[in-house]
């Protein structure tokens, strides 16, 4: 077990380990490193931690000394001194003709080399270049060609997914990528869907492909021949994240395409068997998965209730209005039995028969004009007549003589 601190140069994704020697650092610390170019500057990435030398690539270089304020001024002179050589070597490589594409310069902490990257077609004599740069900045310069996706690494930016590239964020090494991956997760094979921004295969690709390899031993290929509980069919779409395919069902008639989970489904070796022969049955000696039923989900959106419950003690106010309508329904009950009854009366049924209220067959006294005859009641206080204003009009008749029917003669 060694101690070590991981450190990243110019955040550019790949992490290097370096041994403690003696030096606590935290992530975000600026420490003087050794390495095989001479002394760097570096970000620490990960503090102290014990791990196995299996685990550490040899061989091991100590770290020298946490960042000073003049190796932090030393560092801000080297990158002036970057964009200085950059608008230089642009201007070179346009004197000369070359076709290359200046990537990026990189000065080196103790001010001793500077490195330029580029990216070509192709080989590129680049000689007299190398003599002019030197005979303007008088130290040792490199030009190195790199790969499209070196330049992405450096360069940084942003994907189709809106994150910022995996190689300039965190990958330490590319790993190869192919088109079969892209065809094992379903995905289109257009190549503006499935590249990246550097013109490659998508790094991302290589993530997830254990997992759909382990997906694809469970699910019958496309155009395999499958049983299902509704008969035989042929396998038309798989959906691999979601375990299941999508059947056309044998049969004469309009073809019928249903989905059945993986499970559900046994596929038929050797295929669809030759004509005469029969069908195997395989659907039977699979289990069938038992389904636990699911407890009910709550629904997020529903409103809470507000007021509180009411015991069993103290009934709901609402109760009252269904009674009173269960009344209603039987005294209109009551009402329809008696209209039946008495289907040789020519006269309005009365309010009983409607399954109306009654009213009360005792009036209250009139306030205002005693004396006024309460009509269909009997005689009000105060000398009123208990004869309604239909009787009445009966009684003058028998006085003046008149039948009740029309005009006839006077009784003597």
């Amino acid at each position: 077990m060694q101690e070590i601190i991981r450190i990243v140069f110019r955040r550019r994704g790949k992490t290097y380990s370096f041994a403690a020697n003696g030096i606590t650092a935290r992530p975000g610390d600026m420490l003087v490193v050794e390495t095989a170019k001479g002394m760097e500057l570096g970000e620490c990435v990960e503090g102290n931690h014990m791990e196995e030398d299996s685990a550490v690539v040899q061989p091991l270089r100590p770290v020298l000394r946490m960042a000073t304020a003049d190796d932090l001024r030393v560092a801000e002179i080297n990158q002036a001194r970057e964009k200085e050589a950059f608008g230089i070597c642009q201007e070179k490589i346009r004197q000369h003709g070359l076709e290359m594409k200046l990537v990026d310069v990189e000065c080196s902490f103790e001010g001793n080399k500077i490195l330029f990257f580029f990216t070509a077609d192709g080989r590129v004599d680049f000689r007299e270049l190398v003599k002019d740069l030197a005979g303007v900045f008088r130290t040792r310069i490199e030009l190195r060609q790199i790969g499209v996706r070196d330049e992405a690494k450096m360069l940084g930016g942003l994907g189709i997914c809106g994150r910022p590239f995996c190689c300039h964020q965190f990958l330490d090494e590319f790993q190869p990528v192919s088109t079969k991956m892209a065809k094992t997760q379903s995905m289109s094979l257009n190549p503006v869907k499935i590249s990246g921004t550097c013109g490659r295969l998508m790094c991302c690709l290589r993530y997830e492909q254990e997992a759909y390899e382990d997906l694809v031993k469970h699910v019958p290929k496309n155009g395999a021949f499958v049983q299902t509980e509704d008969g035989y069919g042929s396998v038309t779409m798989v959906n691999l994240l979601r375990q299941s395919v999508k059947v056309r069902l044998d049969g004469t008639g309009d073809p019928v395409f249903r989905t059945y989970p993986v499970e559900e489904i046994a596929e038929i070796p050797g295929g669809r068997p030759a004509e005469g022969e029969p069908l195997p049955d395989l659907l039977q000696y699979r289990p069938k998965p038992r389904k636990e039923p699911e407890p009910p989900e709550e629904d997020a959106w529903s409103i809470p209730a507000m007021l509180p419950e009411l015991s069993a003690e103290e009934p709901a106010p609402a109760e009252a209005a269904p009674e009173k309508k269960s009344r209603r329904r039987r005294a209109r009950g009551k009402g329809d039995d008696a209209r039946a009854e008495k289907t040789e009366r020519t006269e309005k049924p009365d309010k009983t028969e409607r399954g109306e209220k009654p009213e009360k067959a005792e009036a209250k006294p009139a306030k205002k004009n005693p004396a006024r005859p309460v009509q269909n009641g009997p005689a009000a206080p105060g000398g009123g007549h208990p004869i309604g204003r239909k009787t009445g009009r009966n009684n003058r008749r028998r006085r003046s003589g008149k039948p009740k029917g029309g005009a006839g003669p006077k009784a003597e």
